[in-house]
């Protein structure tokens, strides 16, 4: 058994004062820095929180910029797309045009080369005419001459005239 004696009472008397002062100097003390640490450790968590929060929306704001940025991108293209299309049928249309313009200004110089043959072959067979309406006249001879003169005249005539078309 225990025997209770003055030096186990004195002991325990000091273990109770030593536990008050411990308490008053130095259980508050740490305890108000445990306190105060872990205060400041949930701050942070918190603001960290606060952090990703923004964070995300700031992400989500770069990806909402870079979307309007690609759709704007892609309009633009769209655009010079268009106008690039636009205006390579516009220059197949004016050159479409010009070689109507062409065409028809190489029939005409065509149909004008044509009349001028025409003109020119027609005053070479005046002359024929007029040399064998000459030749038969300056002869004044009979009938069989005269045809003979004259299919002599067209024969040259034919001659020329396919002479002049080659």
């Amino acid at each position: 058994m225990i025997e209770i004696n003055a030096t186990i009472l004195a002991q325990i008397l000091n273990f109770l004062i030593l536990v008050v002062l411990l308490r008053a100097v130095a259980y508050k003390p740490v305890a108000r820095l445990l306190q105060q640490r872990s205060d400041k450790i949930k701050g942070d968590i918190d603001k960290a929180e606060a952090d990703r929060k923004a964070a995300e929306q700031t992400l989500a704001q770069y990806k909402a910029q870079l979307s309007d940025a690609q759709q704007k991108a892609q309009a633009i293209v769209d655009k010079a797309n268009l106008a690039a299309r636009q205006e390579h049928d516009a220059a197949v249309e004016e050159t479409r045009k010009e070689i109507e313009r062409m065409k028809q200004s190489a029939q005409a110089e065509i149909e004008s080369e044509r009349n001028r043959a025409f003109e020119e072959m027609k005053s070479q067979i005046v002359s024929l005419s007029m040399a064998a309406a000459g030749k038969i006249v300056s002869k004044n001879i009979d009938t069989k001459e005269n045809d003979k003169l004259v299919n002599d005249f067209i024969s040259k005539l034919d001659k020329s005239m396919f002479a002049d078309l080659k």
